[in-house]
């Protein structure tokens, strides 16, 4: 297991974009222990990632929200997806870890998670070439597929205080018990708490100084 111990936020309040985002990143600013959030949308949005292209994409804001991620990767749609995050601070050992490998273990605990539930989901065993710059049209090695579709994808960023994981999971109707198999392969200690107010409110401020800005959603 990646953790002794893990902490967990169901947050069933869904956020916007921007919000949702903003409070990733004051997670990881305020992180102790391992912790994993798992969240929704309040309407269909896209991600996408830091260094994405907004003009490639602008044209989806008509029809939902567009926020630039912190972490790398593609762009993904949000809404019928189950979001998760997870920060772990830089005195866990598993912060030295490299990041394929933290990506390894987290997709391996989706993998058997699924399959406890009854899907029978694979990891890719190399990656495929890329068509898009749509996070789920280009499998890489690691990623869970189901029936020959990436179902799950992710990207990273790290700080000297440790590190964020963003991930999604496309399988239409994951529940409670889905997610507690999903913690339970990464720590034999599992707590659920609320997300501190802290974290809210630095959230807030760092959803408006940051992500609802066109500064940053203009970025490149």
């Amino acid at each position: 297991m990646l953790f002794e111990r893990l902490l967990v936020h169901d947050d069933r309040g869904a956020a916007d974009a921007a919000l949702n985002m903003a409070i990733d990143e004051a997670l990881l600013e305020q992180v102790t222990i391992p912790t994993m959030r798992f969240y929704g949308w309040r309407r269909p949005s896209l991600s996408f990632g830091y260094f994405g292209k907004f003009a490639d994409l602008a044209a989806e804001r008509e029809d939902r929200d567009l926020v630039r991620r912190w972490t790398g990767g593609g762009s993904v749609l949000h809404g019928e997806d189950l979001t998760y995050s997870l920060v772990t601070p830089a005195s866990e050992s598993a912060a030295a870890l490299g990041p394929t490998t933290i990506y390894a273990a987290l997709h391996g605990a989706i993998r058997d998670a699924l399959r406890r539930v009854g899907e029978e989901a694979e990891l890719a065993a190399a990656a495929a070439p890329k068509v898009s710059d749509a996070c789920f049209a280009n499998p890489v090695r690691d990623d869970v597929m189901l029936l020959g579709r990436k179902v799950a994808g992710a990207a990273q960023r790290r700080t000297r205080g440790g590190f964020l994981h963003q991930g999604s999971i496309q399988v239409p109707g994951l529940n409670e018990s889905f997610r507690e198999r999903f913690a339970a392969a990464l720590a034999p200690t599992v707590q659920r708490a609320e997300i501190p107010l802290s974290v809210l409110k630095r959230a807030t401020e760092l959803a408006a100084e940051k992500y609802r800005t066109e500064e940053w959603l203009n970025r490149w």
